[in-house]
């Protein structure tokens, strides 16, 4: 199970009581802390602990998988992966959750390749393949110029998939601007502000003014972001015409148990991508 984005905070702030005070960081670097100069660090501290290393082991059998990266404004390097499709109708940037790494998933998400997408995922900066310090702010900086630089490819389609944390970082990246066909924000919080961050990086501040690209996923059976926290943004994304799909049946992302839940739950994103 991958831990949720409140449960390092809270693990941060309960270590923050007896830790020094370290300098404070430049105001100008992306990597400056924002939800806490000390529980930020932490909390991400703890998270890539859970993600653990990467292992080109498990992505050897993926058929079509190719390493990738990507050199941020800061000099940051990304690292991850593409699955390559040889006619591909357009793209599919994948934000994972934030406890999981680029090779852990590009096993599954293969269902969207063989639906006619060239699927990309980064590891978050500071994680895995990705050098730097993970810090909110940067990442979010990071997929802004992940997104720029797809839809300087010449992709006929562009589609984004955010799971859990990730829905926050893409909704907090480009969500507003609109520069996108499809956004698929699956078991996000509403909210992360009551985490302390500040309230700009509120995931409902950042919906589109127009919900029509946008759907977003709560299943009833998530134990790590329950839904009572995603329906503050469940209620604007219907006001403004965007597509919830609530499901009894869904748990957090990867968490289905059943393997034909997961199928579901993918067909249900690819059927909306397709429209």
């Amino acid at each position: 199970m991958f831990p949720d984005f409140k449960a390092g905070i809270l693990l941060a702030a309960i270590l923050n009581c007896c830790a020094m005070s370290p300098g404070k960081p430049s105001e100008t670097d992306l990597e400056t802390s924002v939800c806490g100069f000390l529980n930020e660090p932490l909390a991400f501290w703890s998270f890539k602990e859970a993600a653990g290393r990467p292992n080109a082991g498990r992505v050897a059998g993926v058929p079509g998988v190719e390493r990738v990266s990507f050199t941020t404004r800061d000099g940051r390097v990304l690292g991850g992966y593409r699955l390559r499709h040889a006619k591909p109708r357009g793209y599919l940037l994948v934000a994972q959750g934030n406890a999981m790494l680029a090779d852990q998933i590009m096993g599954v998400l293969a269902f969207f390749r063989d639906s006619g997408l060239e699927v990309y995922v980064y590891d978050y900066r500071g994680y895995g393949l990705s050098e730097g310090k993970s810090r909110l702010k940067a990442i979010v900086s990071d997929y802004r110029e992940i997104v720029a630089a797809l839809n300087g490819q010449g992709y006929g389609r562009r589609y984004l998939y955010g799971m859990s944390m990730g829905g926050v970082i893409l909704l907090d990246a480009v969500g507003p601007t609109g520069e996108y066909d499809a956004l698929v924000v699956d078991s996000s919080p509403s909210r992360i502000s009551n985490l302390g961050c500040p309230e700009e990086y509120d995931p409902v501040l950042n919906l589109p003014p127009d919900g029509a690209k946008l759907m977003l996923i709560l299943g009833l059976r998530d134990r790590v972001v329950p839904s009572w926290e995603i329906e503050a943004m469940a209620k604007t994304v219907r006001e403004r015409g965007g597509f919830v799909l609530e499901s009894p049946e869904f748990a957090h992302p990867l968490q289905d148990l059943d393997p034909a839940i997961r199928r579901r739950r993918f067909q249900a994103i690819a059927d909306f991508l397709a429209r």
